[in-house]
């Protein structure tokens, strides 16, 4: 058996959406008639509550977008340090916005208001000027941590009050909604505008969507052309993105409920393991690369998340039988320790 807890990206369309895809009515959505493409993006804008929304390839081009969109070169951005715009996005807001990040750290990933509000300087010429705060919710490098909806609040009312906009990085952010009970558009009133991701725990194989206002959406477009997102046929990755949101968003809590009990089983292995908030574990060891070369040869896949971490990600292609074998294997491995 083969059980590959690298990332909830692994994931494959199942047989249902692939046929979901074959059926698809499409068009060309460069030149802006392909309906399944703006049958998604009127979907995705009305979970989000926002009023408009643009289908993208992927997640770090949404937030680019984002960052590109509410920003003039030179700003400062605000955001958590461990978040995947800071960490995983190849530099693209120094390169694309032309602006600097500002990281603040934070327990678990997750921003404390007051912490925040030191960090946004007051009007100098020497300093850039902070006009955007991002929030990541879940919040990856927090372990899948996520938000009280009080403090998403607390955050977007006082960016607002500070004269900066608001973007959520909401790649996961139906992880949230299944873990929370908080629907989307609740989760998101706040924001100026939310991205999201199909491609993880829904299970979709390409795209994520920006939504905000119908006037930053027209320009995250035009943005989207010139960085080479404009895809023609693209109804087919959208019928794989409308079918992940009419199935597979409830089972999400199946993912946080296998990551429980993968959870449990290493701890009684004797493992020093994070508490998961929804479908990410992270296991603290010696020689995480090793390890994690290791039990790949034992038919479980896995990153290693630094030194002495490795991240275990359930989803969609991980089923029970899957979480014992990585249980079993994870306890070989204690045992010839």
């Amino acid at each position: 058996m083969i059980v590959d807890l690298r990332s909830d990206t692994v994931t494959r369309p199942t047989a249902a959406m692939r046929q979901a895809m074959m059926d698809a009515p499409l068009g060309d959505d460069v030149l802006g008639d392909d309906p399944t493409v703006q049958r998604l993006e009127a979907e995705a804008a009305r979970r989000a509550g926002k009023e408009a929304a643009l289908f993208t390839p992927s997640g770090t081009m949404a937030n680019q977008l984002a960052i590109r969109g509410w920003t003039q070169p030179g700003d400062e951005v605000l955001m958590e340090a461990g978040a995947h715009p800071f960490n995983y996005e190849a530099g693209g807001p120094a390169v694309i916005a032309g602006v600097q990040i500002r990281p603040i750290a934070a327990d678990r990933g997750l921003l404390v208001p007051d912490a925040v509000w030191p960090f946004v300087r007051p009007p100098n010429d020497h300093f850039a000027p902070a006009t955007l705060l991002c929030v990541e919710n879940t919040a990856n490098r927090g372990g899948g941590s996520v938000y009280a909806q009080a403090t998403l609040d607390a955050l977007c009312e006082g960016a607002h009050a500070r004269g900066l906009k608001a973007h959520l990085d909401g790649a996961r952010a139906f992880n949230a909604v299944v873990a929370t009970g908080v629907p989307l558009d609740r989760l998101a009133a706040g924001f100026d505008s939310i991205s999201f991701c199909f491609s993880k725990g829904l299970g979709a194989p390409v795209g994520s969507v920006l939504c905000g206002p119908a006037d930053f959406v027209a320009r995250a477009r035009r943005h989207r052309k010139l960085l080479g997102g404009g895809m023609r046929q693209a109804g087919l990755l959208a019928a794989a993105a409308l079918h992940a949101l009419d199935h597979h968003v409830e089972r999400l809590a199946d993912d946080h409920r296998r990551a429980r009990t993968l959870y449990d089983g290493l701890r009684a292995a004797g493992y020093d393991v994070a508490e998961p908030a929804t479908n990410m574990v992270y296991v603290t060891l010696d020689a995480a690369e090793q390890a994690a070369a290791h039990l790949d040869t034992e038919g479980v896949r896995c990153l290693a998340a630094g030194p002495r971490v490795i991240r275990l990600v359930t989803h969609l292609d991980v089923d029970d039988d899957g979480i014992a074998h990585a249980v079993e294997r994870f306890a070989a491995l204690r045992r010839a320790a």
